[in-house]
């Protein structure tokens, strides 16, 4: 809830809190109230692991939530591994982490990161004309494990664990693939980068028609869109890793029109979840948080949400909180008899990665981050509009 991932934890803050006290109002889990325990890990690692030691040692809880970010869950997993604890994942997309061997692993979004940017790609080839898709592309990212991963992904890389032990060799490339040169590729730290103009004159020299930013949080974002508007660099396509948030909308403003984002869920989905048995569509939880807060939920409280309502029937279709029990009853999920959540219905492979999903891409316009593609995920599909406007 503070240090770099502070706008992404407060809000799985808040969605963990709103999915809990709606279980309570309708009798809590197997007749019991549910207490959520959250603390604060600074968005650092080490702290992020004593937290946890200190959650299923201490205070022996009966279930755990995933944090926020890759760079955290990759450690933590460890630890929820060793305990033989369940590890509902919201945010930890990296592909490592599920290539670990792990049993216990549940990711509530749609893929890893590695192969992120097959959504923005495959979105440009179906949509724009081939003549007119970008040639060229500046690929500018922090070095942080989830915009590593989808850089990867793009650029064909092998991926290795710490130990360098390759996981997957993804030559050569979605890039290559879709035949874009990468005619700029700048990596900047994992903390304290505040040079940003710089990076942005060094984009806007290599003339590259399209821009990749894989950020590590939403402030990022902001500073990387500010630096490439001040130098007056216009590509015909930003594709952002990081930008759903309504303050990244503040931070840049009309700057933001025209700028792809993928997302792991959206305001306009007809998707229907459960909650204590009962049916609670993605239209339910709006109007809740809305209640509560009063104002609209983004997907950083959407995918929290999920997961409790994940873990909620777990509990429910195991009929225990034993963690062994409830891996076993997630497993045997299936298509047709899937966890449903505000975000889709999921069941995962023998790693913990979803089956069957694809991310959302959307694209802000006119101070709106409307829905673009696949055209038949549901109704409202806005119109893709590129090439981008100026900033």
């Amino acid at each position: 809830m503070t240090g770099g991932f502070s706008v992404n934890g407060v809000k799985h803050k808040e969605g963990y809190e709103l999915c809990v006290d709606l279980i309570n109002e309708k009798g809590g889990i197997l007749g019991r109230p549910v207490e959520i325990i959250i603390n604060d890990n600074r968005s650092d690692t080490e702290t992020a692991i004593s937290q946890y030691e200190r959650l299923i040692n201490v205070d022996q809880v009966d279930v755990l939530f995933g944090t926020f970010s890759s760079r955290l869950t990759f450690p933590v997993s460890a630890i929820t591994e060793q305990y033989g604890m369940v590890m509902p994942i919201p945010a930890g997309g990296a592909l490592r982490i599920y290539e670990q061997g792990f049993k216990n692993l549940f990711y509530f979004q749609v893929a890893p990161a590695e192969y992120v940017g097959s959504s923005p790609i495959g979105m440009l080839q179906n949509l724009v004309a081939a003549e007119d898709l970008p040639k060229t592309v500046a690929l500018v990212r922090a070095d942080d494990f989830f915009a590593n991963g989808i850089a990867d992904g793009l650029l064909g890389n092998e991926v290795k664990n710490p130990d360098g032990a390759v996981v997957a060799n993804l030559a050569p490339g979605l890039l290559a693939e879709a035949g874009i040169e990468v005619v700029y590729d700048e990596q900047w730290p994992e903390e304290g980068f505040s040079d940003w103009l710089n990076l942005a004159n060094s984009v806007k020299a290599s003339e590259a028609e399209m821009l990749i930013g894989l950020t590590a949080s939403p402030e990022e974002t902001v500073q990387l869109v500010r630096g490439l508007q001040t130098v007056g660099y216009q590509p015909k396509a930003v594709y952002l890793s990081q930008g759903t948030q309504s303050e990244f909308l503040e931070g840049v403003g009309d700057a933001a029109n025209g700028i792809m984002i993928h997302a792991a869920w959206h305001p306009g989905a007809a998707w229907v979840g459960e909650l204590a048995g009962e049916p609670f569509s993605n239209q339910d939880f709006i109007a809740a948080y809305q209640a509560k807060h009063g104002a609209e939920p983004d997907e950083d409280v959407a995918i929290p949400f999920a997961v409790c309502q994940g873990m909620e029937q777990a509990m429910r279709g195991a009929g225990a909180t034993d963690n062994a029990a409830l891996s076993e009853w997630l497993h045997a999920r299936t298509a047709e008899e899937p966890v449903k959540t505000i975000t889709g219905p999921f069941n995962w492979d023998e790693r913990g990665l979803p089956i069957g999903k694809s991310f959302l891409m959307t694209q802000w316009q006119d101070g709106e981050l409307k829905f673009v593609y696949p055209l038949d995920e549901f109704e409202g599909v806005a119109e893709l509009i590129y090439p981008k406007p100026e900033w």
